[in-house]
């Protein structure tokens, strides 16, 4: 027994979690992500999970290179295993909608973001909200709607405690941590470059990225994108920082108010114009728009994300979930005017409503019906 014990901690590739014995291979094994394909192709398909909010993936080897998603097989998945089809009839079908290169095995490996469909009737899942979203946008194609989504989000350790904070205590008040520098006030920071880095590669239209007001919590943008790519990308971004977040060991919420009490919450704030918006005079049409939002704020706040009320109390930096309110530069109305769009006479406005899990499909999609189709 002596001698088992004596070897097990001689040997640098071994240590005990738990009590459990956990093998871990010589550093050479480890450099595997420079093997040779054989000219083979891995492609990852990812979808949206059961929930609305969880992403799944699984991979497949390909032949060739695909340059369109139309050349991709139709591949299936265990829908009982993800919230998504009974036990009797739990075959999915994954349609390929989208391409993009994967920053993780990169080389010529793709990572593929895929609509379900039902396998008989060929008609998208109730988790499957991009179809209808699809449809949306090429019905107002022709007044060409922008959009650059701002995606908050907290990083957590794996006790789902924020980033930075004492393990069940606080951190000093609000103030130093927003755009931060300095291991005192940033937490977090490698993540967020690698998933910056990681989404350039990967060809996500990623605009930008802070340190948000909360310690721990941080922002990404994303666009701006023409129609569908919206969501699209913003859904593909999300999967990656879900990846990257995997080397760290964190945890990554998008819960709308991850901690209760004097602390911000996380949105997911939906920057829009249409053609018309952007051109001269398109200050008016902007008014117009929101005068149409205004007439329909309970439609958008049911698609707007799951425990939004937590976060839209008419704090920190929103408005109360009940009333909806405009103006220029400010962050407690649920649509703001930027200061430079009301001095050049057009531009974009910013419904700050979203919480940092809504789907954007469906935010998108309900902007475009009251903007412009109703």
């Amino acid at each position: 027994i002596r001698d088992r014990y004596q070897r097990r901690v001689r040997d640098p590739h071994q240590h005990t979690t738990n009590s459990t014995t956990i093998m871990q291979p010589p550093s050479s094994a480890l450099d595997w992500s420079d093997l040779d394909q054989g000219g083979k192709i891995q492609a990852m398909y990812v979808w949206i999970g059961g929930s609305g909010e969880d992403l799944r993936g699984k991979t497949r080897t390909l032949e060739s290179i695909p340059k369109d998603p139309s050349e991709l097989p139709i591949w299936n998945f265990d829908g009982s295993s993800t919230g998504q089809a009974p036990g009797k009839d739990s075959e999915v079908l994954l349609i390929p909608s989208r391409i993009y290169r994967d920053p993780f095995r990169r080389g010529d490996n793709i990572l593929v973001l895929c609509e379900c469909v039902h396998p008989v009737t060929l008609k998208p899942l109730p988790s499957n909200t991009r179809a209808e979203c699809a449809q949306i946008m090429e019905q107002a194609k022709d007044s060409h709607p922008w959009f650059g989504i701002e995606q908050e989000y907290t990083l957590m350790s794996k006790g789902k405690w924020p980033l930075g904070w004492p393990e069940g205590g606080f951190p000093g008040p609000q103030g130093p941590y927003y755009c931060s520098a300095g291991s005192d006030v940033n937490f977090g920071r490698q993540i967020v470059e690698h998933h910056y880095r990681a989404c350039l590669h990967a060809g996500v239209k990623i605009a930008g990225s802070n340190a948000e007001v909360m310690p721990g919590q941080w922002e990404f943008q994303v666009g701006p994108c023409e129609g569908i790519q919206m969501g699209d990308d913003l859904w593909m971004a999300r999967y990656i920082l879900l990846r990257v977040a995997e080397y760290y060991g964190t945890v990554v919420s998008f819960h709308p108010k991850p901690v209760t009490g004097d602390w911000n919450g996380a949105g997911c704030h939906t920057n829009f114009s249409t053609k018309a918006m952007r051109e001269d005079g398109g200050f008016q049409e902007i008014v117009k728009a929101i005068e149409k939002l205004s007439k329909v704020h309970n439609e958008h706040i049911a698609v707007y994300g799951k425990e939004n009320d937590k976060r839209l109390t008419g704090h920190h930096e929103t408005a109360p979930i009940t009333q909806f309110s405009w103006g220029v530069a400010n962050r407690g109305a649920s649509i703001r005017v930027p200061r430079q769009t009301e001095k050049d006479g057009k531009g974009y406005f910013e419904d700050r409503r979203p919480a940092s899990n809504a789907d954007p499909y469906l935010v998108t999609a309900r902007i475009v019906k009251t903007v412009i189709i109703e």
